[in-house]
C-alpha cells in the first residue's frame, strides 16, 4: 500500500469528515477469516475510481486494494448512505465556514409527458 497515494487521493481533512460516517464492516458470526482491509485505502481507491472514471478492473494496485473489494464496499455503502452523509457532512462544514452563498443556490426540475406509446 502506497501511503504517498492514499494521503494524495483523501487527504486528512476529507478523511476527518469522512471516515466517522464510514460503517464498520459485518462481522462474521463464526469468527475468523482475514481482517478488514484499511477503510481509509479503500475509500481512497473509490475516490479515485469516481474521481478518474477508470474501470474498477484498471484500480492501480498501490492502493493495496483488490478490485472486487473496492467494488463491495462502494456498493455496501452506497446502500448504507454513506455518500448522501458525507455530501450534508460537506455542505454543513462549508456553511458553517461561511463558504456557501445560499442565495446563489438553484433547483431544477423538468417534467415531459411521453407520446402514447413511448417508453
Amino acid at each position: 500500500m502506497d501511503e504517498r497515494l492514499i494521503l494524495q487521493w483523501v487527504p486528512d481533512e476529507l478523511w476527518n469528515l469522512a471516515g466517522p460516517l464510514i460503517p464498520p464492516p459485518p462481522r462474521r458470526p463464526q469468527g475468523g477469516g482475514t481482517p478488514p482491509i484499511d477503510a481509509r485505502a479503500v475509500f481512497a481507491a473509490i475516490v479515485y475510481v469516481l474521481t478518474t472514471g477508470c474501470a474498477w478492473r484498471h484500480l492501480p494496485p498501490g492502493f493495496g486494494v483488490s478490485k472486487a473489494t473496492a467494488h463491495r464496499r462502494f456498493v455496501a455503502w452506497t446502500r448504507a448512505g454513506l455518500w448522501r452523509r458525507l455530501h450534508v457532512a460537506a455542505l454543513d462544514q462549508l456553511g458553517a465556514k461561511g463558504l456557501i452563498d445560499w442565495s446563489r443556490a438553484t433547483a431544477d426540475a423538468a417534467s415531459v409527458r411521453a407520446k402514447r406509446g413511448a417508453t
